[in-house]
């Protein structure tokens, strides 16, 4: 009898887009140390994509991987990891990955997979289907050049409606950087449309209807689902809500806990009204009315537009607004229904005079009109850097400078000035056909097309509202959410690295009090948390909780878990003090898969895939000085407009000692060579990479220096 495998499937797909081969290959023992996700994808690079490999050369590689827990209806388990070599890295592509939800994880599990590494390139537009054990490659000539929408439609109708659809749109078609794959209409994986386009592959289409095995016995697991329920928040693991409550001890306006009493869905049929039922953290059934991030971006107005909110699956949070306006549709010629969870990032924010408006029918259509043509063109934001490049170039008047002539006069400028929505049916597809000096470098990552301008980095760091990383990406929870934390963990990574794990913490809502409280129990002091726009000198007890975060962050990435809700450390229960559970991922993954691991060798094996991704970057680099070379801070972190110190309350001007000084801090953590942040080799040893020392020996990047005083780390 075939022993029964729990919380894998037991094998992956190779797929050649170039020979039309398809592969089935085992997932262990190769994968054995990787458990799903980001670190299968790190793995593949290292063994078979040589370093010096460009994005956009038919040797890259696209490794999609959910993770074990991936169709076991473990809660907020909806996410895949798809790992590449990113094409908005600066100045070189450098290995990343997306993280989507919507099906996709879920029914590829059902398919009967763990894993599909597609390589080459197609000579002609196509699209792949896999159908349980079947996988087909089929023409998508007659969807090339079609929307995300339509092609999803098109799609549907030649598989079946239920299955999961990720597509490109004309962005990815034409080589857009900033581009993404659009998963069931509304989840994009951003970075990779362009991946996706040169290897002519429009679509990615899965179906399975098999089983994934839990080791856990049916009770087990439900009083373990029931845990992990009482302990959610809401979107972000926001843990107390918006408006005050006499259910609740604390509020905060921050919060994405936004629903109240006596709100109603007003375009559900028939229309839904929140009740008390919704706002009582005891109650495990009503989770999905807390959140309404409509609501959150653009006032307690669009509850009348709100058919319901939605998800990805086995997340009981639903943080999807789903937006019904039919005089905006009419008006427009868009879709009647929008569905996004962070709408400003698409609409209102192209506006200089839209920015604050959180009430005004064309804020409101600014975002529908927005989210839709973008999506649907394919278009990745870039978390906001698209919209804050393109409305300080307006403010500043440099459009006018940079564009020729007869272009610029091709733009209605004046629907920027007097916000009309229709100009997004212009521009953003200028920018997905490159069309114009305008389209074709506005969808370039910014130090790219800064440099076409000529306009200087420096210049652009500093102006407060087009800020942007250092090696090219967005600012994303960097220095505004966490301090030095934020700072240090965006230079980690050569994207913006996706992490919520320290803001789930620091924006929870609980008072700081109560966080250092917490803090103090899990990372070993107080000073590890400080106030937003409050910020204290660095501390050693910061750089432990910087590490906590990446641990957590990657092995979330690798579960195919949500990383917007995970981390469980905090509670809404007052009663539990305000405490979660920190090990529940453990418990999750001991019960689906039956290897039974501890929290610590987990957050391990988060740390490892870590490990295996800085590693990969020196080789790509060909350079071990990582602090100096890749782990670069932006000038504008120094900068604070009314001239404040650091450590001023109100802002969140950074030192630069003290940033130094952080960064000291964590690689003495990491065990990293401070000097250079390159892992020693103690380092190296320690987390079982001993395989990927031949390789570094033989490009020069070894580093042989073992530090004189032991690290203070629990593994």
């Amino acid at each position: 009898m075939t022993k029964k495998v729990c919380g894998y499937t037991g094998k992956g797909l190779r797929i050649n887009l170039t020979t039309q081969e398809v592969k089935v290959e085992a997932t262990f023992p190769r994968f054995k140390d990787d458990i799903g996700g980001t670190a299968i994808g790190y793995k593949v690079f290292w063994e078979e994509v040589d370093p010096k490999t460009s994005c956009y050369d038919p040797e890259n590689k696209l490794v999609i991987a959910p993770g074990p827990l991936s169709g076991t209806g473990a809660i907020c388990s909806g996410r895949t990891a798809i790992t590449t070599l990113w094409p908005t890295a600066y100045p070189q592509s450098l290995i990343s990955s997306a993280h989507v939800g919507g099906e996709l994880a879920h029914k590829l599990k059902f398919a009967g997979w763990d894993f599909v590494i597609i390589e080459g390139e197609s000579a002609k537009p196509i699209y792949l289907y896999i159908n349980n054990d079947k996988v087909e490659f089929r023409d998508a000539s007659a969807i090339w050049g079609q929307g995300t929408y339509r092609s999803a439609s098109m799609l549907a109708q030649e598989t079946r409606p239920d299955v999961s659809i990720g597509t490109i749109g004309p962005a990815g078609e034409n080589g857009v950087p900033m581009s993404n794959m659009m998963v069931d209409r509304s989840h994009s994986a951003g970075g990779i449309g362009s991946i996706m386009g040169k290897k002519k592959l429009k679509a990615l289409v899965v179906w399975g209807d098999g089983a994934v095995h839990i080791a856990a016995s049916p009770k087990q697991w439900e009083e373990l689902v029931d845990q992990h329920r009482s302990i959610l928040g809401a979107h972000t693991q926001s843990i107390v809500p918006r408006n005050p409550s006499p259910l609740h001890e604390y509020y905060t306006p921050a919060s994405r806990w936004s629903a109240y009493p006596g709100a109603v869905w007003g375009a559900a049929n028939p229309p839904v009204t929140i009740t008390e039922k919704a706002m009582d953290p005891h109650d495990l059934n009503h989770i999905g009315y807390r959140t309404c991030s409509s609501e959150f971006y653009l006032g307690k107005g669009m509850w009348q537009y709100t058919v319901r909110s939605t998800g990805c699956y086995a997340c009981p949070i639903r943080c999807y607004s789903v937006i019904r306006d039919d005089h905006t549709a009419q008006k427009y010629g868009i879709q009647k229904i929008t569905e996004q969870t962070c709408m400003p990032l698409y609409g209102r924010w192209w506006f200089p005079k839209l920015v604050s408006d959180l009430k005004s029918d064309v804020a409101r259509e600014a975002n529908l009109v927005g989210v839709q043509t973008i999506d649907d063109m394919g278009i990745w934001c870039n978390y906001g850097q698209l919209h804050r490049d393109f409305r300080v170039m307006y403010e500043k008047g440099l459009w006018k400078k940079v564009l020729p002539k007869e272009e610029y006069e091709s733009i209605d400028w004046n629907k920027i000035e007097n916000p009309d929505p229709s100009i997004f049916l212009d521009i953003l597809p200028r920018i997905a056909y490159r069309k114009g000096e305008f389209g074709r470098w506005l969808g370039e990552t910014t130090p790219v097309w800064l440099k076409h301008f000529g306009m200087t980095e420096e210049e652009w760091q500093k102006e407060g509202k087009a800020l942007y990383w250092a090696i090219g990406h967005t600012k994303h929870h960097s220095n505004e959410n966490d301090g030095q934390i934020g700072v240090v963990l965006n230079c980690m990574y050569n994207r913006d690295p996706m992490c919520h794990a320290h803001i789930n913490f620091s924006t929870s809502g609980l008072p700081l009090e109560l966080q250092k409280k917490i803090a103090a129990k899990f990372w070993g002091d107080e000073s590890a948390v400080d106030g937003i726009k409050d910020y204290r000198p660095t501390s050693r007890a910061k750089m432990v909780r910087l590490r906590w975060c990446i641990a957590r962050k990657e092995l979330h990435d690798m579960l195919g878990i949500c990383s917007w809700t995970a981390p469980w450390e905090l509670s809404p229960l007052r009663e539990k003090g305000y405490i979660g559970d920190i090990e529940m991922e453990s418990k999750v993954f001991s019960a689906v898969t039956g290897i039974k691991m501890t929290q610590d060798e987990l957050d391990k094996a988060g740390l490892r895939a870590f490990l295996m991704q800085r590693l990969y970057t020196m080789r790509q680099l060909k350079n071990r000085d990582m602090r100096h070379v890749h782990d670069r801070y932006p000038e504008w972190i120094f900068h604070d407009a009314k001239g404040r110190k650091p450590f001023t309350k109100g802002t969140i001007v950074m030192d630069r000692a003290d940033i130094e000084k952080s960064f000291d801090l964590f690689f003495d953590v990491m065990d990293f060579d401070q000097k250079t942040g390159a892992p020693t080799e103690r380092c190296i040893k320690s987390y079982g990479l001993d395989w990927m020392l031949p390789a570094l020996k033989k490009e020069g990047l070894y580093l042989s220096l073992i530090h004189i005083s032991e690290p203070t780390r629990p593994y």
